[in-house]
């Protein structure tokens, strides 16, 4: 096509889809999918071509574009100068006669929360993987996010024109890495810079795609030297195919070929039953391969009705019920994601049952149980917003003017249900906040919209130097916060060296028997407590959090005093005794104990477990914990010697070693190591090197780092008592 002729071709996609808009969709024509991978893996490309394709935007433009205008998904000033997506964007487009809900969501780990709270309320996922690389470190923790919901998905192995990239070695990973019963539904048809176009495994049949943006999909004969390779891989499909759906099975046994339409029935069935991943394959940056694999989000994910969502019941002591994904029963909705806009709180929400309009008064399940109007609904576009009179069960919306947290489930006020609430990553990294003009109004206002919308960010005033502390989820997510704090709210600051959260815990089983006794004239407090701490578990120090076990017998101390004991030794574990790091991975039994009939109170029993945890933590032989990350660094081969290097003079320990013309390298490091890392791979890498880490574990730190520690915190101690 000409230029005018593209023109008028995007102007006809556009105008279909803004006619699709403004009616509501029957559940069953919705798929509400996320596009999740590992930084750098293509994800927001991907994205932008499907909007393209699918009429929603009229030009295709690049992370980064040269043009100065950037991908559509990533909108914030700093996703486009930094090249990276940070916050998960929604939108809207069509592929058919269906609708489709796309969240394109981070591939750094450092967001990983966006990752999650997308995921929690998706139907069905694309997992995309880079042709080259193959499965990563983030692949594997977007793939535990998947599990956890058990979110179906397919997979898109993309860059397939980049050298060295490998279908059949990705598609081992995703079965060995993963786990997964991958399944290829395509073949390329040339790799590299010979790459054109897909082998449609069912129908038998090239595909290649034409035209300045790969809008026109040819279909054709497949090339004679690709025969042999396509009818391997299918008979490879019917096999794995016939491994978890009994109907193919049938055909299997008795050497007989499927219809197309039971087949595609069979590969929608098992997908959704998370039985299998079928594989499509492309190359996004080139335009190659992103319509199959919308006709395979449409074919094989789930729409809103076919997957089991439950919430819990509040009138029935939180029993479970199933939701129905009907739009004629009772309303039922989760608030996911906050953002705060210039016309102010833009509350994301999903509608599980029911519906819900414009004008409408729903109800928080929150504590207060709040009555709230939804004054204006609306449809997201990355950052642009589209009005809508209502929608249905299986639509993702957007609220203004309606206050609340995230995770809050809304209903009609006919039902009392509430949602399950996500998983949230506690922090593993604090900076101190200093703002150059501490009289600045806006400093507290943004800290208080930042840690709202995310879970993982979190603000404290720290008790000794009365600094405010932030933390989060690694050097990035800070440093992209305080950018912000500058941006957004005019506030500058500076920072102090990162802080690791440290932890301690018993090494051994340790017993106490507390009195806590006071007399002032009056009633006094009095309550003793007996028993023992011990670590959750011997083999790996600081694994679990914090178990209270009430082995008590008789009433020497009253039942209505327990609940206090519980909340003193948890207040106790706050601040441990070697650093003053909150301890973790320990478990409280108690025995006995004795009450007073006047002088006991809750307040009593609280200072007696705080002061038995004290006791029992003085020959418990305490430890030190760090945060320990996993970490994979992504190097070219020259530099692999070095790279292993860098890892090894940061006390990292190298677990494994893959890849040929561009090496992975696995490896464990405590994170106090890791600090200023990136700088230093890239230096010695030629600026080739990258690198990503996320939390594994707390374990025991070194003796003479726990001594440094030790000593640095009985100083402070001592100066503060001098003063």
């Amino acid at each position: 096509l000409c230029p005018v002729g593209r023109r008028a071709a995007a102007s006809r996609r556009l105008l279909a889809f803004t006619r699709r808009l403004s009616s509501s969709s029957e559940p069953q024509s919705v798929r509400n999918i996320g596009i999740s991978a590992h930084i750098d893996s293509g994800k927001t490309t991907l994205t932008e071509r499907i909007l393209y394709y699918t009429g929603r935007i009229g030009a295709i433009h690049e992370v980064r574009g040269k043009d100065g205008v950037g991908a559509k998904m990533d909108f914030m000033e700093l996703e486009r100068e930094k090249g990276i997506t940070i916050q998960s964007a929604a939108t809207h487009c069509a592929w058919g006669d269906h609708d489709i809900n796309v969240i394109d969501t981070p591939g750094h780990v450092d967001f990983t929360i966006e990752v999650e709270r997308a995921l929690r309320v998706l139907d069905g996922a694309i997992l995309v993987l880079c042709g080259v690389a193959g499965v990563q470190s983030q692949s594997i923790t977007v793939d535990r996010q998947m599990r956890r919901y058990s979110v179906p998905r397919l997979a898109f192995i993309n860059k397939l024109d980049r050298e060295g990239s490998d279908p059949d070695a990705v598609i081992g990973q995703l079965r060995d890495k993963l786990r997964l019963n991958a399944v290829a539904m395509q073949i390329p048809i040339g790799v590299s810079g010979d790459h054109e176009g897909v082998v449609d495994l069912l129908e038998r049949r090239a595909l290649r795609f034409s035209g300045p943006g790969g809008e026109e999909v040819e279909e054709g004969e497949v090339p004679a030297g690709l025969q042999a390779a396509m009818e391997e891989k299918r008979a490879e499909l019917l096999e794995k195919l016939a491994d978890a759906d009994e109907e193919i099975a049938e055909f299997y046994l008795a050497e007989e070929e499927p219809p197309l339409g039971v087949l595609r029935a069979a590969i929608r069935r098992q997908t959704i039953a998370n039985a299998i991943t079928p594989v499509f394959m492309g190359s996004a940056f080139k335009n190659k391969g992103v319509q199959p694999l919308l006709d395979g989000v449409v074919s094989y994910l789930p729409a809103p009705t076919e997957v089991t969502n439950c919430a819990l019941d509040l009138d029935k002591d939180e029993e479970q019920v199933g939701l129905t994904g009907v739009s004629s029963d009772p309303f039922v909705g989760l608030a996911f994601k906050l953002e705060e806009g210039k016309f102010g709180q833009l509350t994301y929400m999903r509608i599980y049952q029911g519906k819900v309009g414009r004008g409408d008064t729903i109800q928080s399940m929150a504590a207060d149980r709040r009555k709230v109007r939804i004054p204006r609904l609306v449809r997201m576009h990355a950052n642009e917003m589209e009005d809508v009179e209502s929608v249905g069960a299986g639509d993702i919306v957007a609220m203004f003017g309606v206050d609340c947290a995230s995770g809050t489930t809304f209903t009609d006020g006919k039902t009392k249900l509430s949602m399950t609430s996500m998983f949230v990553p506690d922090p593993v990294i604090s900076l101190a906040l200093v703002p150059a003009d501490k009289n600045a109004p806006n400093f507290s206002k943004a800290l208080g919209r930042f840690t709202k919308e995310d879970p993982t960010f979190r603000v404290h005033t720290d008790d000794e130097s009365g600094q405010t502390i932030i933390s989060g989820m690694g050097e990035l997510h800070l440093e992209i916060y305080v950018e912000r704090l500058k941006r957004e709210y005019g506030v500058e600051c500076s920072t102090g060296n990162p802080k690791v959260a440290f932890r301690e815990t018993a090494s051994t089983r340790s017993k106490f028997a507390y009195t806590h006794k006071k007399q002032s004239g009056g009633s006094g407090q009095f309550g003793r407590v007996e028993g023992y701490v011990e670590p959750i578990s011997s083999d790996a120090l600081g694994q679990g959090a914090y178990e209270f076990d009430n082995q008590l017998v008789g009433n020497m101390i009253p039942p209505e005093f327990v609940t206090a004991i519980d909340k003193g030794f948890r207040e106790a574990m706050l601040k441990g005794t070697l650093t003053g790091s909150p301890v973790m991975g320990m478990r409280v039994v108690l025995q006995d104990g004795l009450a007073h009939a006047v002088d006991s109170n809750e307040l009593a029993f609280r200072a007696a477990a705080q002061g038995a945890f004290k006791q029992a933590m003085a020959t418990a032989k305490p430890v030190l914990l760090e945060p320990l990350m996993s970490t994979e660094v992504a190097v070219p081969a020259e530099f692999q010697g070095t790279a292993v290097a860098l890892v090894s003079q940061r006390k990292g320990t190298v677990n494994s070693m893959e890849g040929a013309e561009f090496v992975t390298i696995d490896a464990d490091v405590p994170l106090e190591s890791m600090f200023g890392f990136s700088s230093d791979l890239r230096g010695v890498t030629q600026g080739k090197g990258e690198y990503t880490m996320e939390y594994k574990a707390h374990v025991p730190a070194p003796r003479d780092k726990t001594e440094l520690m030790v000593k640095k915190w009985k100083e402070q101690q001592a100066g503060k008592s001098e003063e």
